[in-house]
């Protein structure tokens, strides 16, 4: 069963508390980071439910959100999650190479993670970094102006953070 912590319930509480009473659904977003950070980096159905009935909403209030949005994973991810920027402008600056390159150097397709559950593949829309295109979002940071040579240097990055 899906359950937060006490230290995740006081963060819970202190994210709630931000908005006036009778208004905690508009903690959602927060208490979904805080969720799926608690719970392996996904959001399950089981997870969902138990954030809806924290904050005292339907269930499908929460699966709307959770699925419009690329930050949340409805799925199990790797240890490091490659999302790369597939509007406009990194379209445009050869975003669609980076997939395909990235998809053959891991030899998985985009939403499947390889079998040593290390990297996950995921296309988003803008991240708000076209300048910097093509990009991708890994962790907190963004990966910019992509080559298949800086590809194959932030994968061993990544391989020898592990070992």
């Amino acid at each position: 069963m899906v359950k937060f912590s006490e230290e995740q319930l006081v963060e819970f509480n202190r994210l709630v508390a931000r908005y006036p009473e009778g208004k905690q659904k508009s903690a959602l977003l927060p208490v979904l980071h805080l969720a799926q950070d608690s719970f392996g980096g996904w959001l399950s159905s089981e997870t969902m439910d138990y954030v809806a009935s924290l904050l005292q909403i339907k269930p499908i209030e929460v699966y709307e959100v959770a699925t419009f949005y690329s930050m949340y994973n409805l799925k199990p991810v790797g240890k490091y999650l490659f999302e790369v920027c597939q509007t406009g402008p990194c379209m445009v600056s050869g975003c669609d190479d980076i997939i395909d390159y990235i998809k053959s150097k891991l030899n998985i397709s985009v939403g499947e993670t390889t079998p040593d559950g290390l990297f996950t593949l995921k296309t988003v829309e803008c991240l708000g970094a076209c300048g910097y295109a093509p990009m991708m979002q890994l962790g907190k940071y963004y990966r910019e102006h992509l080559t298949k040579e800086k590809v194959d240097a932030i994968i061993a990055e990544c391989k020898a953070q592990s070992n």
